[in-house]
């Protein structure tokens, strides 16, 4: 008897909850609502009650930007090496981007290059993959003797080769050539 009783007030009880839970579910809400734009350097501080909404909203927040930049530079024997120098400077923030951002501090790099610049850094970089993988192959005899894995090295080494082989070699024709 005590079990039919505790399952039947169970029963009442979850159907109960069930049927509160769709109530509230269907019921319209009376809180307002809140369309606000939202841009890349927009801000907004809102603050929505029964009675209604305050809204503090920026359009331009924040007004200037801080730009940090690595620029790379060649430098060292026959400017192999690298030299990177951080640029920071703050500039107003506009719509259009780069507008007052000067120069240095933008990629145009890629813009400004000719296309037979671009043929000459190409054109140095298969001489140099060549040349890179004449090395790695110079290489490889003395790793082929170890067990199980000398081959694999030996294909790394003339593939590293190349690889670097190309880099060194798109620099070069990039730092001495008069078309770029």
């Amino acid at each position: 008897m005590n079990k039919w009783i505790g399952i039947s007030l169970g029963g009442i009880l979850g159907l109960s909850h069930i049927g509160m839970i769709g109530m509230i579910a269907n019921r319209p809400s009376k809180m307002p609502t809140l369309n606000l734009p939202v841009g890349e350097y927009t801000s907004y501080k809102a603050k929505v009650s029964m009675d209604g909404y305050e809204i503090d909203y920026k359009a331009n927040d924040p007004k200037t930007v801080l730009i940090d930049r690595e620029v790379k530079e060649k430098g060292g024997f026959l400017g192999l090496g690298n030299n990177t120098e951080r640029l920071l400077k703050e500039v107003p923030v506009t719509p259009i981007p780069y507008r007052n951002v000067p120069a240095e501090y933008t990629d145009q790099t890629t813009a400004t290059r000719s296309e037979a610049c671009i043929e000459s850094i190409g054109a140095g970089k298969g001489t140099g993959r060549m040349v890179g993988a004449s090395v790695g192959a110079a290489v490889a005899p003395s790793l082929t003797p170890i067990p199980f894995v000398g081959w694999v090295l030996a294909g790394a080494a003339t593939m590293i080769g190349m690889d670097q082989g190309a880099e060194i070699g798109g620099q070069m024709t990039e730092d001495l050539s008069p078309k770029c």
